[in-house]
C-alpha cells in the first residue's frame, strides 16, 4: 500500500472506532490535515450518532460544513467525549510533533479539552524519536525575530514560513537540529519565550491512543 492508501484504511478505522465511542449527545472534536480528511469524508455514515463537532481549524471547519454537520465553538461545548487528529510524527510513548499545517494552536486547545485523544496515521509518521520533522511554533508578529533568536540560543535552526498566516492571525517559525532527549521538558522551554503562543510538541498532553496503518495492518497502542 502507499501512504495514500494507508491513511485512507485508517481513517476508515477510526470511524468504526469512533461509531463505538459516541452518544447522541456527544460532540466530537476534529484535527486538521490530509489523513483528517479522509476521516471526515467518511464520517457522514455517523451523522445521526452525535449531536455537533468542534473543530482545530477553519479548514477543518468547512469541511465539516458541507458535509452537513453542526459545527460549534469549543466554548459552547460542555464537554468533548472524542478527538481525532492525525500528527506529523508520534512515539511509542504517544508523544506527538504537530504542526505542520499550523493549526498546532487551536489543536492543542481542543485535544486538552477533550476526555479522549485519538491520534490516527500512518507508519511513515511513527518514529523510534521525535524531532526529524520541524517544529512549528506558533508566534504573535511582533516577536518573530526576538523568538527566532531564542531558538537559535536552544541549538535550534528557525525559519519563518514563508506567506503563511494562522487562523488566530499568527506567524509560523519551523525549527530543525532541536534536541529532544526530553520532549516534556522542551515543550515547556520553548513555551517560556516571550512572544510564543504555543509550540507543536504533545508531550503534556499526549494522544491517549494512536491508531497506527501499517503494511502489516492496524495496531492501535
Amino acid at each position: 500500500m502507499n501512504t495514500r492508501q494507508l491513511k485512507v484504511r485508517v481513517a476508515r478505522e477510526a470511524i468504526d472506532y469512533a461509531r463505538e465511542r459516541l452518544a447522541p449527545d456527544a460532540v466530537l472534536g476534529i484535527g486538521t490535515g490530509s489523513t483528517v480528511n479522509y476521516f471526515i469524508d467518511k464520517l457522514p455514515q455517523l451523522i445521526s450518532q452525535f449531536s455537533s463537532c468542534v473543530a482545530s481549524s477553519e479548514a477543518s471547519a468547512k469541511r465539516l460544513i458541507r458535509k452537513g454537520f453542526n459545527v460549534i465553538d469549543l466554548s459552547d461545548a460542555k464537554a468533548v467525549q472524542l478527538y481525532v487528529d492525525g500528527a506529523d510524527e508520534a512515539d511509542c510513548a504517544r508523544r506527538l510533533i504537530k504542526g505542520g499545517g499550523g493549526a498546532l494552536t487551536r489543536e492543542k486547545i481542543v485535544a486538552t479539552a477533550s476526555e479522549h485523544f485519538l491520534c490516527i496515521i500512518d507508519e511513515s509518521k511513527h518514529k523510534a524519536r521525535l524531532g526529524a520533522f520541524p517544529l512549528a511554533v506558533e508566534v504573535l508578529p511582533m516577536a518573530a525575530v526576538q523568538v527566532g533568536k531564542a531558538l537559535t540560543s536552544l541549538g535550534g535552526r528557525p525559519v519563518l514560513r514563508a506567506d503563511f498566516c494562522s487562523d488566530e492571525g499568527n506567524q509560523i517559525i519551523d525549527v530543525s537540529n532541536l534536541d529532544f532527549s526530553d520532549p516534556l521538558a522542551l515543550e515547556s522551554e520553548i513555551n517560556q519565550i516571550p512572544g510564543v503562543v504555543a509550540n507543536g510538541i504533545f508531550a503534556r498532553r499526549t494522544a491517549d491512543q494512536v491508531m497506527l496503518a501499517s503494511q502489516s495492518g492496524i495496531s492501535v497502542y
